[in-house]
């Protein structure tokens, strides 16, 4: 489940973040299947009362999970970044002897990844409103939040192959601290639109299938239109799913990609 990379050709890191969009759009959409439950998310909510804990139900889920994940090394491979790195207890099993691929940095956005998907993305891609289905709803939250913390930070191995492709030029941009130039270089708008068109056409697939499950909520965005029949509430979902790599994960990765390069050191 966990591993690490072993290569930093950019086709076969692009190849891994093509098959890392499947696990985002699939996650998503079974967070769908339930209402916002925004209770879950409240950290001055006293509903839940757990003991020696101070924190929404989400982050006590998402901390304990991680905790767990811990314990078999999850969090030692260079690509897995947890959201409580302070609370996580030593592996139970023995290290591994990698290659080290990355430079040392401590670039680590989870915190922005967590607000923002809060209050951005669980209000999209659900249906408003309370069902009661607390757990299940948090146990797919931290299904969508550690697919969508480990793609974003996953930009680290495409900004280091990128820089080993050009040591020259990024080395010059780094010593300037110039970040938009560093961005620019970065940035392949060709694979961007190619990546959005990609997503947009699994997520319409996958959200048929679904559909066809009964998850009803994958037509509750709040851009629904009146009498529109499946096929077209699940292209809008897809629309929705698309639009969130454009607004956040995109954006978010090219600044881990930035944050990267000007900690490194050539």
């Amino acid at each position: 489940m966990f591993s690490a990379l072993a290569t930093l050709e950019l086709d076969q890191l692009r190849s891994k973040l093509i098959r890392q969009e499947e696990t985002i759009i699939f996650a998503l959409i079974e967070r769908a299947q339930f209402k916002t439950n925004r209770i879950i998310y409240r950290r001055d909510e006293h509903f839940f009362r757990i003991p020696n804990f101070e924190g929404s139900f989400l982050e006590y889920l998402l901390s304990e999970t991680e905790k767990l994940h811990a314990r078999v090394r999850r969090y030692t491979a260079p690509d897995e970044y947890a959201f409580f790195p302070e609370q996580l207890p030593a592996p139970i099993l023995p290290p591994l002897q990698e290659e080290r691929v990355l430079h040392p940095n401590d670039v680590n956005v989870n915190a922005r990844i967590l607000r923002l998907y809060i209050d951005h993305v669980v209000p999209r891609v659900t249906e408003a409103g309370d069902d009661k289905n607390y757990g299940s709803s948090a146990v797919n939250d931290v299904t969508c939040l550690q697919a969508i913390s480990k793609r974003i930070h996953y930009g680290k191995f495409v900004a280091e192959a990128k820089f080993r492709a050009d040591p020259e030029l990024y080395t010059k941009l780094i010593r300037r601290q110039d970040r938009q130039a560093i961005e620019e270089q970065l940035t392949d708008r060709e694979v961007e639109a190619q990546l959005l068109r990609r997503v947009e056409i699994k997520a319409t697939t996958y959200g048929q299938e679904a559909t066809a499950r009964g998850y009803a909520t994958l037509a509750a965005s709040p851009n629904r239109e009146a009498d529109g029949d499946t096929g077209d509430e699940c292209r809008r979902f897809a629309r929705l799913l698309a639009q969130i790599y454009a607004d956040w994960i995109i954006p978010l990765t090219k600044e881990v990609e930035v944050a990267y390069l000007l900690q490194r050191m050539s």
